[in-house]
């Protein structure tokens, strides 16, 4: 297919948002749900895009995540305001683990000034954001670097986590899909946050509203696992009544 130019402009907007619902592409663009549900349905056709219910995404490998400095630059305007949202949440005094993901990266900025921290992660980058914090104890987890995003997996890691039972575990993921799974590409670094959910009195996602329905190889947890989501826009439907049924506290950053 050739787009025309509002297909074309419908399709960055995907793009640039990771996910978005029609009626918000309808809303955007003043056109009717009819036009933007057949423009979909022939860029999906297509293979430009991929439909879930009531909305559209950028079409995902099930076995790959995007670049690591990609992931960077998306949706970074969000991640900060759930970054800060998280920050404003910890007390001091607290310990926490901290584990792989730009936002989790985002999170530590926002602790730079937090006080009687001891953070554990597996994150090299977190670790050199909190390095400058003087008044965190920073613990490096032990294991393999994953020389693509610095992250610590294998192993060594899942033993090293074992030692420890902290206050909050902070867990970024790479997609979240409609059957409640949380879901992410690498199995050894799954095997690392399924070790940090079982080391924490609480469980805390932080994820921006392009994972939902995203699918991703391997399950992380459920959504019964988890005490509280923070993200950055209302999940689409079913997520927000799979939350409530699942005690999850869901806490939308603004």
């Amino acid at each position: 297919m050739v787009p025309n130019l509002r297909q074309t402009e419908l399709l960055a907007e995907v793009r640039a948002r990771g996910s978005i619902s029609v009626e918000a592409l309808a809303e955007k663009f003043g056109v009717t749900l009819q036009t933007v549900r057949r423009d979909v349905q022939r860029m999906a056709e297509a293979g430009l895009v991929a439909r879930f219910h009531g909305g559209v995404r950028v079409p995902a490998s099930t076995t790959e995540n995007i670049a690591y400095r990609q992931r960077q630059a998306l949706q970074a305007e969000g991640k900060a305001r759930i970054a800060r949202a998280i920050a404003q949440r910890i007390p001091a005094g607290c310990s926490l683990i901290l584990n792989l993901g730009t936002t989790t990266e985002a999170v530590a900025r926002e602790l730079l000034k937090h006080q009687g921290l001891r953070v554990i992660t597996n994150n090299l980058n977190v670790a050199m954001i909190l390095a400058d914090n003087p008044d965190c104890e920073l613990v490096m987890v032990g294991g393999v670097v994953r020389s693509r995003d610095r992250g610590v997996i294998g192993e060594a890691a899942v033993d090293f986590i074992r030692q420890f039972k902290v206050d909050i575990g902070l867990v970024g993921i790479s997609g979240i899909e409609d059957d409640g799974s949380l879901r992410d590409f690498d199995y050894r670094e799954v095997m690392v946050a399924r070790t940090i959910i079982e080391h924490s009195r609480e469980v805390w996602v932080a994820t921006d509203h392009s994972k939902f329905n995203r699918p991703a190889m391997a399950e992380v947890a459920r959504l019964a696992q988890v005490d509280a989501l923070f993200t950055d826009a209302p999940p689409p439907e079913p997520f927000p009544s799979l939350m409530r049924d699942a005690g999850v506290e869901l806490v939308v950053a603004d």
